[in-house]
């Protein structure tokens, strides 16, 4: 009894050293402002700076949207976001949990 005790231990102590995996985190962006959205950035929101423009030379026109794939290699959810629209007006939106929504809209 008491070494399938200890074998028990051993194991529930090895499970949770066991590293935990990144997975590509996806989602669809909608363009349901008056504008061309241009750029699109997404961070962590534990970081201090803006990551790459995600749409890269692209852009979503008005009433259009895409499927977006944040491939950082992170285990969060929790991203801040900023969109870059023609007209030279920008949004941002902080602390969303993107896993959750699945899909986030722009809208004037």
């Amino acid at each position: 009894m008491k070494m399938t005790f200890s074998a028990l231990l051993a194991l529930a102590e090895f499970a949770s050293q066991s590293p935990v995996y990144a997975e590509d985190l996806q989602f669809r962006l909608v363009n349901d402002s008056s504008s061309a959205l241009v750029g699109f950035n997404v961070s962590p929101t534990s970081s201090q700076f803006w990551e790459e423009n995600l749409l890269a030379g692209d852009h979503i026109a008005p009433g259009y949207e895409a499927g977006i794939t944040i491939a950082d290699g992170l285990t969060t959810c929790t991203y801040d976001i900023r969109g870059s629209f023609a007209d030279d007006s920008e949004a941002e939106d902080l602390g969303l949990d993107l896993c959750e929504l699945g899909e986030y809209t722009f809208i004037d």
